[in-house]
C-alpha cells in the first residue's frame, strides 16, 4: 500500500513551462536586431548557456535571465545595447510575476488524494518564486510538508522519504518530468506516476526511464491520479 504520495510542482499542478517559451521566442526576437537568428542556432546555444550555468545558478526564472544575457553578449560578440539587456531582463520579471494557473482539474484530485493518503510538494527551483506559486495556488494548506529543493535527484528523495518516517516502496511521486519526478524515485525503489505535459524543456527529456517500467504508471490527466495511485505498490 502507497503510504506517502508527492507532488511536483511547475506543469504537474500549475502551468509554467508555456511561459519559459513564450520568453525564448522573445529572447530571439531581441537577437533578430543584431544576429541573422535563421543562421544562428539561438535556442540551443541558450539552453548551452543554461546547462553550464546550472550548478551555479540553480533552476530557475532568475538563472535563465542571467544566461541569457550571457548568451546574448556572446551570440553578437558583445554588440549588444544596453536597451536591449534590460528588455532581456523584463522578460525574466514577467516569467517570476506571471499568474499561477492550476492546471484542469488538478485541485479536486489533489484534495481527493489527501483525504486517503499523506501528501507532500516536492518541486524544485528558486526559492522566493516556487514560495510565491504555492501561496498563490491555494494548495499549500493540503500537503503535510513542502520540499523546495536545488535539485531533485535520489539524495534528495531519499532525505524525505527517510524524514517522512516510509520506506521507499511505499512512496509514490506524481509528475511531468521522467527525469526529475520519476527516475530518481524509482532508483530509490518507489513508484513514479508520470503525467506529461503538452511541453517540455529539453534538459528535462534527458533521463534513463525505460518504456514500460513496471513501478511506472502513466495518465494523462489529472482526474486518473486517484486511479494510478491504486495501482502501485
Amino acid at each position: 500500500m502507497i503510504e506517502l504520495v508527492g507532488f511536483d510542482g511547475d506543469d504537474t499542478l500549475w502551468r509554467s513551462e508555456d511561459y519559459y517559451q513564450h520568453v525564448g521566442t522573445e529572447f530571439e526576437r531581441i537577437l533578430g536586431r543584431w544576429i541573422d537568428i535563421r543562421d544562428t542556432s539561438v535556442r540551443s546555444r541558450l539552453g548551452a548557456v543554461e546547462r553550464a550555468n546550472l550548478a551555479l545558478f540553480g533552476y530557475g526564472a532568475k538563472g535563465m535571465t542571467l544566461s541569457m544575457i550571457e548568451a546574448a553578449i556572446e551570440l553578437t560578440d558583445r554588440a549588444i545595447g544596453a536597451k536591449d539587456i534590460h528588455e532581456i531582463v523584463e522578460l525574466g520579471k514577467a516569467v517570476l510575476s506571471h499568474p499561477v494557473e492550476l492546471l484542469p482539474g488538478i485541485r479536486e484530485a489533489v484534495e481527493a488524494v489527501a483525504s486517503n493518503h499523506r501528501i507532500v510538494l516536492i518541486t524544485k527551483g528558486d526559492l522566493f518564486h516556487q514560495e510565491r506559486k504555492i501561496e498563490q495556488s491555494g494548495l499549500g494548506d493540503l500537503f503535510s510538508r513542502i520540499e523546495i529543493v536545488s535539485e531533485k535527484d535520489a539524495r534528495s528523495y531519499s532525505r524525505v522519504i527517510n524524514e517522512c518516517g516510509v520506506a521507499a516502496a511505499t512512496f509514490a511521486m506524481i509528475g511531468n518530468s521522467l527525469r526529475s519526478d520519476i527516475e530518481p524515485v524509482i532508483e530509490l525503489g518507489g513508484w513514479g506516476i508520470h503525467m506529461p505535459y503538452h511541453v517540455t524543456w529539453d534538459h528535462e527529456l534527458q533521463h534513463g526511464v525505460d518504456s514500460g517500467h513496471p513501478r511506472v504508471v502513466t495518465i494523462q490527466s489529472a482526474d486518473d491520479i486517484s486511479a494510478a495511485i491504486a495501482r502501485c505498490g
